[in-house]
C-alpha cells in the first residue's frame, strides 16, 4: 500500500505562502533541493491542487527542455518532474496535457483511496487546500521550515485534529529545518 506524503516549504510561523500569496521566501537551498529531488524520484505520482499544479507546470516541463541552462540540482528535479505522472484535482480546468490526469474534486477521495491501494512508491501531495480536503488520507507530513516569519497567509496544516509523531528532523543550510511527522499509531 502506498503512502500519501504532504510536503511543502513552510515559514517559521506555519505558512506556505504569505498574505499576498507569495512564497518566494521558501526557495530551496541546494541541500534542501537535493533532498526534495530524492523524494521526487521515489514518488509514484504527484498529487496537486489546481493552483500549485499551474505553478509547477508553468516552470518544470519547459525547464526540462532547457536542462543545459539549469544547475545540476534543478535539472535533476526537472527530469524527475516530467517523468512522474501528475494528477491534478480541479473543477475549473477543462483539460490537461499528456502525463497529467484530471480528477474532479467530487472524485478525489475515491481516486486517492484507489491510488493508495496500489503497491509501490509514495504519492507526493502538494497544496494546502488539497491537503485539507484529503487530510484523512495523509500518512506523513514533511516540512522544510524556513527561518522567516510572514505573519499570515495560507497555513500548512489544515484545521483538523492530528496526532503526529516526530519521525525525523535535521538542520539544513541557511537555518532551514527539515521535519517529518507520521501519524501516531492508533
Amino acid at each position: 500500500m502506498a503512502k500519501v506524503i504532504y510536503s511543502m516549504g513552510v515559514s517559521a510561523d506555519g505558512y506556505i505562502e504569505d498574505a499576498e500569496g507569495d512564497f518566494g521566501w521558501s526557495a530551496p537551498s541546494e541541500d534542501v533541493h537535493r533532498l526534495a529531488n530524492a523524494q521526487a524520484r521515489e514518488a509514484r505520482a504527484f498529487l496537486y491542487g489546481r493552483r500549485l499544479y499551474e505553478v509547477m507546470e508553468g516552470a518544470w516541463p519547459d525547464a526540462a527542455r532547457r536542462q543545459d541552462e539549469l544547475s545540476d540540482v534543478e535539472a535533476e528535479f526537472a527530469r524527475a518532474y516530467v517523468e512522474t505522472p501528475r494528477i491534478v484535482f480541479s473543477d475549473s480546468l477543462e483539460s490537461v496535457p499528456s502525463g497529467t490526469t484530471l480528477v474532479r474534486r467530487a472524485d478525489a477521495h475515491a481516486e486517492v483511496a484507489r491510488l493508495k491501494a496500489q503497491p509501490g512508491g509514495h504519492l507526493d501531495l502538494g497544496g494546502a487546500t488539497l491537503a485539507a480536503s484529503l487530510v484523512d488520507h495523509i500518512d506523513e507530513f514533511r516540512m522544510w521550515v524556513t527561518p522567516t516569519v510572514v505573519g499570515g497567509g495560507k497555513r500548512f496544516f489544515p484545521s483538523a485534529w492530528l496526532d503526529l509523531e516526530l519521525a525525523e528532523a535535521r538542520t539544513m543550510s541557511h537555518g532551514i529545518v527539515y521535519v517529518r511527522y507520521v501519524r501516531r499509531a492508533a
